[in-house]
């Protein structure tokens, strides 16, 4: 179905890891706003699209929000591995260590568990493509505040390219509505 190239859209470095950051970055990878809920909710809605091309859109940014998790899932990684037991547990990370380890595991920030309610469908085009808007504006949102919590250049690196990515499937999907509005709204003749 797809062609896996096996890099990431970005090189993703740390400078030292960090236990604390990586709490708060968790949460784009399990949390409401974060990749995978963006990922299923893009993949599941591109069946009710009413046209090929929105079809197409939905597949294309879903299948990129999935390679988001991974950066997102290597960045968080990254800072916890090494970083010595009293510093996970300085962060408030212990209930995690308990369960997972180094282990990543989709939760938010708080430790929240994902949950499918994060992800919402009606079955309308132009409703579902307005829910896609504004889950990518939400997500950018989140990226920035997560850029007020680092001072590591490298991690502000990465966090900047998935906050520009956010604008460009926003773009991507605002082209789709109008697209699919105007497709609705024509007269179909038989």
């Amino acid at each position: 179905m797809w062609v896996y190239e096996k890099k990431l859209q970005i090189p993703v470095r740390v400078s030292a890891p960090n236990p604390k950051l990586a709490k708060y970055i968790i949460t784009q990878y399990g949390g409401p706003e974060g990749e995978l809920s963006a990922s299923l909710r893009y993949l599941n809605m591109r069946y009710t699209m009413p046209t090929a091309m929105a079809k197409g859109v939905l597949t294309d940014i879903g299948t990129e929000e999935l390679a988001h998790m991974e950066i997102v899932a290597t960045l968080v990684y990254k800072l916890i591995e090494g970083a010595p037991i009293e510093a996970i547990k300085a962060a408030d990370l212990g209930s995690h260590y308990a369960d997972h380890g180094r282990a990543l595991y989709w939760e938010n920030a708080a430790g929240v568990p994902w949950v499918a309610a994060y992800v919402s469908a009606t079955g309308d085009p132009v409703a579902d493509l307005h829910e896609n808007l504004a889950a990518e504006q939400k997500a950018r949102a989140v990226y920035e505040n997560l850029l007020h919590l680092t001072d590591d250049p490298q991690v502000k690196d990465v966090l900047r390219f998935l906050r520009e990515r956010e604008v460009v499937h926003f773009q991507r999907f605002g082209e789709t509505l109008m697209y699919v509005e105007d497709y609705m709204n024509k007269k179909k003749v038989f």
